[in-house]
């Protein structure tokens, strides 16, 4: 379901929407926080609120997905392990972290991208070139690409 063009209102300008790419618009694996699965869940944490995002990847030394920590995932934990009593220091981020990943390219079309967004509960989707991590792209991401195109 990929849109292909859009006329803007009060335009006779038509934007070609089939060429605007994820890549265009994500966070590059450069500028992209990532994190071990051996770091201690408290420093991702620290590393999540400093750095004011919801989330990020979990990758090996060689970029390859294994999964993604969110606020959500680390709350769910905060609050079974004061329930049952379990200290959050010694826990790692392996233990918090989603490992069933929904992934995306970076040549997928934002349009689709944002169709994805609003048919999941994802916030976020790693960006992918065979099996490495390339980026991130999320919600505000696509917003920020419909204002540009408005």
């Amino acid at each position: 379901m990929a849109i292909k063009n859009y006329k803007a209102p009060n335009s006779n300008a038509i934007v070609l929407t089939d060429k605007i790419r994820v890549s265009d618009y994500m966070v590059p694996r450069n500028r992209l926080i990532t994190f071990s699965e051996d770091l201690r869940v408290v420093e991702a944490m620290e590393i999540l609120v400093s750095n004011n995002i919801s989330g990020a990847p979990v990758v090996d030394e060689n970029d390859h997905l294994l999964g993604m920590i969110s606020e959500g995932d680390c709350m769910k934990k905060i609050a079974n392990s004061r329930y049952y009593n379990i200290p959050l220091h010694d826990q790692v981020v392996k233990e918090y972290m989603e490992s069933i990943v929904e992934t995306i390219e970076g040549e997928t079309n934002i349009f689709d991208v944002a169709h994805m967004f609003c048919t999941s509960r994802r916030n976020r989707f790693p960006v992918m070139s065979g099996n490495k991590v390339v980026g991130q792209i999320s919600r505000k991401d696509i917003l920020k690409a419909a204002l540009e195109i408005k």
